[in-house]
């Protein structure tokens, strides 16, 4: 059996949600972000990147 390793992406929130549209603070909820300075290691598909596409002003990206 051959075992593959998926592909992940670290994100950390370095902006505050504060004044930003509803849809940019589900985003981050969405990436499992909250509160500043967390960090989040999901796997690299398309929607993940265009989640962090539409938030990019306010993540760090890793990996």
């Amino acid at each position: 059996m051959v075992k593959t390793e998926k592909k992940t992406v670290k994100i950390t929130q370095t902006g505050s949600p504060i004044r930003r549209t509803s849809d940019q603070r589900a985003t981050l909820i969405g990436l499992g972000l909250n509160k500043m300075h967390r960090t989040s290691e999901l796997v690299d598909t398309p929607e993940v990147r265009g989640m962090i596409r539409k938030v990019h002003h306010m993540v760090k990206v890793e990996g």
